[in-house]
């Protein structure tokens, strides 16, 4: 039998609502904070990640569905979207635009990753990308947004980590410092920190391996080698979130996953959702343009993982059923209920009637089984009569309808 690739999903209308009820949900908050859409491809030339992303991360190294196109060129399946919106922005010349750029977009990525609960190889994201703004305001903008969906959703359990990791300036003091550390146990590391000694020894710092993540404890802090500048984007940061009243904790060990981020960086954690427990992160990338070879442009924000937020989610309750279901006895009264019920369709109601030839016990089953408001039973005689007896299915009750005017009758009695 022709299965799913593995780390992918087959999301059947239990679990898209759930989808559609977060996508409408990231969608008004992103329009309360004056974010507008972005799609870019799917697929991006390889480079666009390689130099985006970095080449000593685990994407680029380890995890990229790459393709080499019947014409030649190397394409990539997109595994994040900042990249992405970052060349758009260059191609297009948005430049000239008002700044800041407020950008934000519903996307499906994919990544050669270890299938676990809460992580896939193809996954949805809602991302926002702020650029145009070195002040760390745009930093707990975009940090404060992340919280809105969150609380939007009121998923429970959450904590912010926040941290730094410096910049150009004073992240190659940094930089040296870790290589001496990590040269003093470079027997115990694995083969692929290693290779990022002389590389990015920060990378390290995110390597999965139980071994190296121990040995990462006791490096030096990027916290604690910051120029005066760094410091104070820090220390401001710090103080716009305790005015927007969102508690966070100072995690030296953040320094997420991809070598655009400059400065601050930001997790937020769910306790609920088990080892895969960040839901959302990001920070600032103020350097990514001229690495994708554009000019400079400061940009700060986030990713939140749509898929991986399905555990967390409860749907508000609503009505599922259809107003009416009519319940035919013959050709005729199909004939009659398809036209009928079309009507209600377009008058914005759910409506359904039979189409499978069930008997009319077994319509009435069905009718309880969707949640239907009212069942109409129409046969010969009904349709002789111009008259039909509608059951409220919530009560029992039974009222005498006329036929004339059946869609418009229906609406007045529907208040769901």
């Amino acid at each position: 039998m022709i299965q799913k690739p593995k780390g992918t999903g087959d999301f059947f209308p239990d679990i898209t609502e759930k989808l559609q009820y977060i996508e409408n949900t990231v969608r008004k908050v992103a329009d309360r904070f004056g974010f507008g859409e972005i799609r870019t491809p799917t697929f991006e030339s390889t480079e666009v990640f390689a130099r985006g992303v970095g080449g000593t991360t685990d994407v680029v190294q380890k995890e990229m569905y790459t393709f080499i196109d019947r014409d030649g060129p190397s394409f990539t399946l997109r595994p994040e979207g900042t990249a992405g919106v970052a060349r758009a922005i260059i191609e297009n010349g948005k430049y000239g635009d008002a700044m800041p750029l407020k950008y934000y977009y519903i996307i499906n990525c994919f990544r050669h990753e270890k299938p676990q609960a809460g992580r896939f190889r193809e996954f949805s994201q809602f991302g926002v990308e702020m650029y145009g703004s070195t002040s760390p305001a745009a930093d707990a903008t975009v940090i404060s947004l992340a919280d809105a969906v969150i609380r939007e959703l009121k998923i429970e359990n959450v904590r912010l980590h926040i941290n730094t990791i410096g910049c150009p300036s004073c992240r190659p003091t940094y930089h040296g410092k870790l290589k001496e550390y990590f040269s003093s146990r470079k027997e115990e590391l694995c083969p692929t920190c290693l290779s990022r000694l002389e590389s990015n020894p920060m990378r390290i710092l995110d390597c999965k391996s139980p071994i190296c993540k121990e040995i990462s404890k006791g490096a030096p802090k990027a916290i604690d080698n910051l120029c005066p500048d760094c410091a104070d984007h820090f220390k401001k940061l710090k103080q716009y979130l305790e005015a927007l009243n969102i508690s966070y904790t100072i995690d030296t060990s953040i320094v997420r996953g991809l070598d655009y981020y400059t400065r601050t960086v930001f997790e937020f954690i769910c306790d609920d959702i088990g080892a895969q427990s960040t839901i959302c992160g990001g920070g600032r990338y103020d350097g990514l343009m001229e690495e994708i070879g554009g000019n400079h442009l400061p940009a700060c924000g986030f990713a939140l993982g749509i898929t991986r937020l399905l555990p967390t989610v409860v749907l508000p309750e609503k009505a599922k059923g259809p107003a009416l279901y009519i319940a035919p006895m013959g050709e005729n009264a199909t004939k009659y209920s398809i036209g009928e019920i079309q009507k209600l369709r377009n008058m914005g109601l759910y409506a359904e009637t039979d189409t499978v030839g069930r008997s009319l016990k077994a319509q009435m089953k069905y009718a309880d089984k969707i949640g239907a408001a009212f069942t109409l039973v129409l046969g010969d005689n009904e349709l002789q009569s111009g008259k039909a007896t509608l059951k409220n299915m919530s009560d029992g009750g039974a009222l005498e309808i006329s036929l004339c005017d059946l869609a418009e009758n229906i609406s007045k009695l529907y208040k769901r």
